[in-house]
């Protein structure tokens, strides 16, 4: 058992080590220079070792809008931008609110290979927010669903949301919440500030995110059960969420990495490529956004991958789709934002976009680190391998993704995807999506 050898490269606190890939695992961890012989060695000098990423909030629109996206499509996008582990939403055709849906989109995310596919289960049918879809049988299907919501959809109704809350404790599950008061967002096309108002454009108010995250966390608090806040986008909500955290309420939250660095300003092109659910709000709000998942209030990043087609977003602004791509720019975002800011070193890249994330969604067999993000011996090698220094201009035409509509497109950004294990399968070499490779289905 030789297998593949990574040579001198940087773990996340900084050390240089020769790491061992054999037998899908991280078989050895030896200092710089002593890792041995191997079937295959990688010098990886200058780069970077990180665990696989795992995405709490992507879109991968299969099953029903295939023009879009498809879980083949999705989740080697997925694979090129790092991640090993995505979950998908509920908001496909038929809705992934049974049984039958999420073993549908389970089964196509372990044919196509490229990394674990974990369907998240709508909470109510078919995101109307009338009744409480079937989570239990979600819950103990092939699926084994445990996260469920209705994102891009409110569970606005209280007494729906408590019941969700309550029917999912007895599973461990968690609520993930789209906070959105919908009375509050009618006709709204972007944040509600005075540019909004120059524009001409409806305005997205922030209490209509933050009414929805006060009510959400005591409910939580009342029926002692798990939340999860989607798509953060609000000073008002980083401090609602700490206000919770500080009482000991079981409530987690994420920030997807256009949050964390485009504002509204944006908007005064009219670009839709802009257009997004929540909206891009200010700069004081970017600036709150940073901060809090940097002390831990915000606990990761959630991509919030949602392609579109050309006909849906390349048309005028108050008709285009909301949503962006973002699975193959997270990381580099995150690095542009948080890492070169000096708000997060690499060890807490790997706890934001890594370790947390497994930990709310119960992914035992994820990859386990060490409190520096360092891989433990034994673990499953979902590795990712980073070259911090590079910078490309992003190019969507040259994204694995089906869809095109990134809102980074000709924007400079640092970092690169080099090598990506998967399962100890080598999905990505240099650079590329290894599409030679196939594998033998991965046990549930």
């Amino acid at each position: 058992m030789t297998g593949t050898l990574l040579t001198n490269i940087t773990l996340a606190d900084g050390r240089r080590a020769d790491v061992r890939v054999a037998d899908g695992t991280v078989a050895a961890i030896r200092q710089a220079g002593h890792g041995g012989p191997a079937e295959l060695t990688l010098d990886c000098t200058d780069l970077l070792l990180l665990p696989g990423l795992v995405d709490l909030h992507t879109h991968l629109r299969e099953p029903g809008k295939e023009d879009a996206e498809t879980v083949e499509t999705g989740t080697q996008a997925a694979a090129m931008g790092g991640f090993t582990s995505v979950h998908a939403m509920a908001n496909s055709t038929p809705t992934a609110d049974n049984a039958s849906v999420v073993e549908q989109v389970w089964r196509l995310g372990r044919a196509a290979g490229w990394c674990d596919v974990h369907p998240v289960g709508a909470v109510t049918v078919g995101l109307g927010g009338e009744s409480l879809a079937d989570l239990g049988s979600m819950a103990a299907s092939q699926a084994a669903v445990r996260m469920f919501s209705d994102d891009g959809m409110c569970v606005h109704d209280a007494v729906l949301m408590r019941r969700a809350l309550e029917y999912v404790k007895a599973f461990d599950g968690v609520v993930a919440q789209h906070a959105q008061e919908p009375k509050l967002t009618a006709g709204a096309q972007m944040n509600e500030s005075e540019l909004s108002g120059l524009l001409g454009l409806g305005g997205w108010p922030a209490v209509a995110e933050e009414a929805i995250i006060a009510r959400d966390v005591l409910l939580a608090q009342h029926v002692d059960s798990r939340l999860h806040i989607c798509h953060v986008s609000t000073a008002g909500s980083v401090e609602i969420i700490r206000w919770a955290k500080q009482r000991g309420i079981a409530v987690t939250a994420e920030v997807t990495p256009h949050h964390l660095l485009l504002t509204e300003e944006l908007v005064r092109s009219f670009n839709p490529v802009f257009k997004v659910n929540p909206p891009l709000r200010r700069d004081e709000d970017v600036q709150a956004l940073r901060a809090a998942l940097a002390d831990g209030t915000i606990d990761t990043v959630g991509t919030d991958h949602a392609p579109h087609t050309a006909e849906t977003k390349q048309c005028e602004w108050t008709i285009a789709a909301m949503g962006m791509t973002g699975l193959e720019t997270a990381l580099p975002v995150v690095q542009e934002a948080m890492v070169e800011t000096g708000l997060l070193d690499w060890a807490g890249v790997a706890r934001v976009f890594s370790a947390t994330p497994a930990r709310i969604a119960g992914l035992s067999d994820q990859g386990q680190v060490d409190a520096s993000g360092v891989p433990l011996e034994g673990s499953v090698a979902n590795l990712l391998v980073w070259d911090p220094s590079a910078r490309g201009v992003v190019d969507p035409a040259r994204h694995a993704t089906r869809s095109r509509n990134s809102p980074y497109a000709g924007r400079e950004l640092p970092g690169r995807t080099v090598h990506m294990f998967y399962r100890g399968q080598r999905v990505v070499a240099d650079g590329a999506l290894a599409t030679a490779y196939r594998h033998e289905p991965v046990a549930p």
